[in-house]
């Protein structure tokens, strides 16, 4: 008897202590943490909004963020306070030395380039925020891996985008964009010009350039995977824009189970894609020019020259999460890009012109080639600007997860650093006064030449981690923007309403309605 009751006492006492080692967890995590960082970020002389329970400054940001959007602008106004109208908010509030709160995690703003250079260059220091695990299902692959395998897979995905390679994939550039002509040009074949809403035009070329470059054959199969992709990227938005408890990832909300959904659906056809590819591999039917193949081939050539070590390569899980983010990040960011391009040219209707002179010089009505692209300078300069003035991804975060010195700011383990895209590059400070003007002369010497401080630019981030599709972007994007040059005229049309917004990347909320003139 004695000893049961002494059992019973130690197992009172066992869960006395376990849930008095919980409740201090809980409360380190949701205030004493907290509060220390913010102490402790203050006396590095940064300001911010006293922290609050949990939420931090989230609530605030989504109703600053949900009133900004509620009407659109006037063409000639400041985008950045519709786009980033918290950032906006807290700087004028106190200042570049600013701090803000995603729930009990304070993230640093940082506008100092220097600051910004060392960050990018700092690899093992700022990493990519673990943030909430459900964005996850959208966000994945090289975007998100670190450290050794970060290096394993951007080596082998660096084969399929060497120049020798993109060379190879400008067909498949030209015959989506050759699809897309045709569609306009049956608007307008009757009374020379139309009216029509670019926006989804523009995501099906995007995604269609994207299926055949990364499947080849198979590409008509992956035009379901980006209607689940743009799904799932307005989901993301909806988890990023809330605050995360750990383990509500397993409450079965309705969100939650549609995300499970998604993410099943899109495993199953990558895998269907990638073993009907691996048996093509294996009888050497296979094709090497899209995107599959080339990370196929390149990764069995590293297992097969690291055949001594574990772990090496990538498996198939990890090559399904890599074709996922070549869909997001291959579609999303160029048919933004585009977008923009076309609004912005429906404006400037000189350097429309100036871009049409020089695409009719080089190509004359044939088809643009991959050697030709590479002359066009006046159509490279308007990207770069338009990449400049509306980047598709208008700020960038880091994390810290050890006491780390950038530049005069000591930073300690367990804050988060802001890399404010869109305010940097509209800054007059390393632009000039002209920073909130379209003027695309300026990158007329190349990129460097262009600001006052070399990193003062990322649209595509910048050092070891730049993205890795840039130049599959800016290839697509000018072969598109040739084209249409070759065959129209564009201007804004009265219905248009100037509304970008932010769905990961910056898109037009109400859509890109333009008149389009035969030429």
């Amino acid at each position: 008897m004695n000893l049961q009751i002494s059992v019973t006492g130690l197992a009172v006492w066992v869960a006395l202590i376990s849930t008095l080692i919980l409740a201090w967890r809980i409360l380190n995590w949701a205030w004493l943490k907290p509060k220390k960082l913010e102490r402790y970020l203050r006396r590095q002389g940064l300001s911010g909004n006293p922290y609050r329970l949990l939420s931090g400054d989230l609530k605030e940001m989504f109703d600053v963020s949900k009133q900004a959007i509620s009407k659109p602008l006037n063409l000639t106004d400041d985008i950045v306070p519709r786009v980033s109208p918290f950032f906006c908010n807290m700087m004028q509030k106190y200042g570049k030395n600013t701090f803000i709160w995603l729930g009990v995690v304070p993230r640093v703003i940082l506008r100092n380039p220097e600051h910004i250079k060392e960050v990018f260059i700092k690899i093992n220091d700022f990493k990519k925020p673990g943030g909430n695990p459900l964005a996850k299902y959208l966000l994945t692959g090289l975007l998100t891996r670190e450290g050794e395998k970060w290096v394993t897979h951007r080596r082998i995905i660096n084969q399929a985008f060497l120049l020798e390679k993109l060379k190879n994939m400008v067909p498949a550039f030209c015959q989506s964009c050759s699809d897309l002509i045709s569609k306009w040009e049956e608007f307008v074949s009757v009374e020379e010009w139309c009216e029509v809403d670019v926006w989804p035009y523009l995501t099906d070329l995007t995604s269609d350039v994207i299926s055949r470059t990364a499947f080849g054959s198979s590409h008509q199969e992956g035009r379901r995977i980006f209607q689940l992709q743009d799904e799932l990227a307005e989901l993301t938005r909806q988890v990023l824009r809330s605050f995360y408890i750990p383990g509500l990832r397993f409450v079965p909300t309705k969100l939650n189970k549609r995300l499970t959904e998604i993410n099943k659906e899109i495993q199953v056809s990558l895998r269907g894609i990638i073993s009907k590819r691996e048996r093509a591999m294996k009888a050497g039917e296979f094709s090497k020019n899209d995107l599959l193949g080339i990370l196929l081939e390149a990764n069995s050539k590293e297992i097969q020259e690291h055949a001594d070590k574990k772990n090496t390569g990538m498996s198939i899980n990890d090559v399904i999460e890599e074709c996922k983010i070549f869909y997001f990040a291959g579609q999303e960011t160029t048919s933004v890009l585009l977008v923009w391009t076309m609004v912005l040219l429906a404006q400037h209707t000189n350097w429309q012109s100036r871009a049409r002179e020089e695409v009719l010089q080089v190509f004359g009505k044939n088809k643009p080639d991959f050697d030709g692209l590479n002359q066009l300078k006046v159509v490279t300069m308007i990207l770069y600007e338009v990449l400049r003035f509306y980047p598709p991804v208008v700020g960038l975060g880091r994390s810290v997860d050890k006491e780390t010195r950038i530049g005069d700011l000591v930073l300690p383990a367990g804050v988060e650093v802001a890399l404010p895209t869109i305010h940097i590059h509209r800054d007059p400070t390393f632009w000039g006064e002209d920073a909130g003007q379209f003027k695309p002369e300026r990158f007329a010497d190349g990129v460097s030449k262009a600001m006052k401080n070399q990193v003062a630019f990322f649209p595509f981030a910048w050092g070891p981690r730049i993205c890795i599709g840039q130049n599959f972007a800016l290839i697509e994007a000018k072969m598109a923007l040739s084209m249409m040059l070759q065959h129209f005229r564009f201007e804004l049309s009265p219905s248009y309403t100037h509304a970008p917004y932010l769905v990961i990347t910056m898109r037009p909320q109400h859509g890109a309605h333009l008149i389009l003139r035969k030429l």
